[in-house]
């Protein structure tokens, strides 16, 4: 398949692969230092020291080398003054207009790659290169970080070139026409969009990255360094990731303002139509990412929601040794991978039992409710290394730091199909009685309408309280309306025989 142009099954492969993490290696196994020379016996301090050393070394290019870069600040009528040789006959006030408006094109890009794109590549991927052929950070993946950050600097550079050499000709030559539509062609129609595009669904996943190589310390010596450089410009590594999705959503507005400023038709077609070609291209990508996000959300839900077997459940239950393995092979940890469930609202609520109260967490997805028990059990994902557990950024702030301390979620009791889901309000009066706050009840009947099984929930605000019965009511209301057709085929029964 095609790595440019990447389809949601490429995408949760490369996913998939990807998430082999130091982080998941049992505890015995996982070594304390990961950038460990073979057969040294130093001490963390010692490698510590060795690699700052390293990073004393490094080199960094000056990026005020690149010509464009006296004229990143510059406006039009400046850079016109400084090159113009021979006074040319002045054009009229729209032309002016336009030539400004391509102008600030050319400086904003100028800006995006010099203090984004270039710092990136020269500062962080080039230093950790360095590092790495020096034998540290070896474990780290350059390409989860930074993605094709050398092809979105490649592309960048050689419109800011071309674009200085034709302005040059243009302003010095009397002769010479003011063309930039072959430019913008071969920049916008090329491979701009596309390369955003792979850096941009790339993403989300380097932010989560990130977030977990910043608990190390051999990675925070290097990202310290790095960021204490002067052409950061106070810039933090989170910061200058995220340039590129703001600068593909800015570009739509700059061929909108050329477009407003053009005189000839023709002309307003052309800019309009590369208008119209990245916001297509930004609107896949919402597309995509979206899509990315719901995959990412499950696949980290599947692996903290943990599922009891029924007789660990349900203690009616008993099952013979013998059957037990049989009956595990029928997981229902498979529930949550559908592409197509949607999580719609999750928090922590307060069960009533008989004798206690209980913290639960809850998940409304489109088609069922889950309640689950919060548990935590720091072992279970090494012991006191759970600050690298790894947390994905697309869960509430809650439930990630719920993650991180070492908790899991246990199914409480079956999941609660929203059509076999009755949502009941518990009024002041009965709350006071029975000393409940903010309380609600689930009901979960079966399909014979029989109630099996009922949750008087408690919710820590009346705000809290409403919010949640509206998301359900909601919920059930758009799951019905979506399937009542498929149930009244369903509730059809086929004429009786008059034979007996």
């Amino acid at each position: 398949m095609d790595e440019t142009n990447p389809s949601p099954n490429y995408l949760k492969v490369k996913l998939e692969k990807a998430d082999q993490q130091p982080s998941d290696l049992p505890e015995t196994k996982k070594p304390k230092w990961p950038f460990a020379k073979r057969g040294t016996g130093k001490d963390k301090q010692k490698l510590a020291s060795d690699l700052e050393n390293c990073l004393s070394a490094v080199e960094i290019i000056d990026c005020s080398t690149y010509d464009f870069f006296f004229f990143k600040n510059k406006s039009w009528h400046e850079f016109i003054k400084v090159q113009q040789t021979e006074q040319k006959d002045a054009n009229s006030r729209l032309e002016v207009k336009k030539e400004e408006a391509v102008w600030e094109l050319f400086t904003s890009e100028c800006t995006y790659f010099l203090d984004h794109l270039l710092v990136l590549k020269m500062i962080f991927m080039s230093t950790l290169k360095y590092l790495q052929s020096n034998e540290f950070l070896l474990d780290v993946d350059s390409w989860r970080l930074f993605a094709n950050l050398e092809e979105l600097n490649k592309i960048s550079l050689c419109f800011l070139k071309t674009f200085l050499e034709t302005a040059k000709e243009y302003v010095s030559k009397s002769d010479s026409p003011m063309d930039f539509s072959s430019i913008l062609r071969k920049f916008f129609q090329g491979d701009l969009c596309q390369t955003h595009q792979i850096y941009c669904l790339n993403y989300t996943s380097a932010v989560f990255y990130l977030e977990n190589l910043r608990q190390r310390e051999d990675f925070g010596i290097y990202l310290k360094w790095c960021e204490q450089n002067k052409q950061c410009k106070r810039l933090h590594l989170p910061e200058l990731l995220v340039a590129p999705l703001h600068r593909l959503t800015r570009y739509p507005l700059l061929l909108h303002n050329i477009w407003k400023r053009s005189s000839d038709e023709s002309e307003k077609g052309f800019f309009w139509s590369l208008k119209e070609k990245v916001e297509k291209s930004i609107r896949d990508l919402e597309g995509k990412v979206k899509w990315l996000d719901n995959f990412q959300k499950f696949k980290q839900l599947q692996e903290v929601i943990i599922w009891p077997q029924v007789w660990d459940r349900d203690r009616r239950f008993f099952v013979p040794e013998c059957l037990k393995q049989s009956l595990r092979e029928n997981s229902s940890e498979n529930i949550l991978s559908s592409a197509n469930r949607l999580l719609l609202h999750e928090g922590r609520l307060t069960l009533a039992e008989n004798t206690r109260l209980l913290d639960v967490y809850l998940f409304l997805f489109d088609d069922l409710l889950l309640i689950t028990k919060m548990k935590r059990n720091k072992k279970k994902y090494g012991g006191s290394d759970t600050g690298l557990v790894p947390v994905c950024p697309c869960l509430t702030p809650e439930l990630q730091s719920f993650i991180r301390e070492g908790g899991f979620c246990t199914v409480l009791d079956q999941p609660i199909p929203l059509d076999r889901l009755i949502l009941k309000n518990v009024d002041p009066v009965h709350s006071t009685v029975f000393s409940l706050r903010n309380a609600f009840l689930i009901q979960h009947e079966n399909r014979y309408r029989q109630c099996i099984a009922v949750f008087l929930l408690q919710a820590q605000t009346e705000s809290a309280k409403k919010t949640w019965m509206s998301q359900i009511e909601t919920a059930i209301s758009n799951y019905t309306t979506q399937h009542e057709t498929k149930e009244s085929r369903a509730f059809c029964f086929p004429t009786e025989s008059s034979e007996i």
